[in-house]
């Protein structure tokens, strides 16, 4: 089994920041390699919804599937693997900080077969792609217009 730990901050308001990750189908838009993510079924995400992802990886296009077994916004989301060369669980948990919030995530996975002489290196790569990922969505957050929930000002006519 291997662990990966990764953490970023990120300007925006808690809230805000976990329904963009808790939404997986953004990921496309923040993990490298990612190409599309499907919910299953179509709808809000609940404990039990799946997603199929579709990732390039060693130049091979790979579908995966994931379950969420934990929902609590807006605060932690976490999910399984239970199928494939590679499963595990993993989790993500946003945190207030002082200029806005703290994305930690926390990554368990073991390889099947002949996948676990393959573990070492898998841990390397994950944590190297989790690095570059997290900037990515520190990114893609921040580079987003921060939303308003007031209707616009109408001007007034002068008569």
């Amino acid at each position: 089994m291997f662990v990966v730990d990764a953490e970023v901050e990120i300007e925006r308001p808690v809230p805000e920041v976990f329904a963009f990750v808790a939404d997986m189908t953004n990921a496309p838009k923040w993990q490298s390699g990612l190409h599309a993510v499907y919910r299953i079924p179509p709808g809000p995400v609940r404990v039990g919804s799946e997603h199929v992802f579709e990732r390039r990886f060693a130049g091979r296009t790979l579908k995966s599937r994931n379950r969420i077994t934990e929902l609590q916004p807006p605060t932690c989301i976490a999910f399984e693997i239970p199928d494939g060369w590679i499963s595990g669980r993993a989790a993500y948990e946003v945190t207030p900080t002082e200029t806005g919030s703290r994305v930690g995530c926390r990554m368990e996975f073991r390889a099947r077969g002949l996948g676990r002489l393959l573990e070492p290196l898998l841990g390397r790569v994950l944590r190297h792609d989790s690095r570059r990922d997290d900037l990515r969505l520190k990114a893609a957050l921040e580079s987003q217009p921060a939303p308003t929930n007031a209707a616009p000002a109408r001007r007034r006519r002068s008569e």
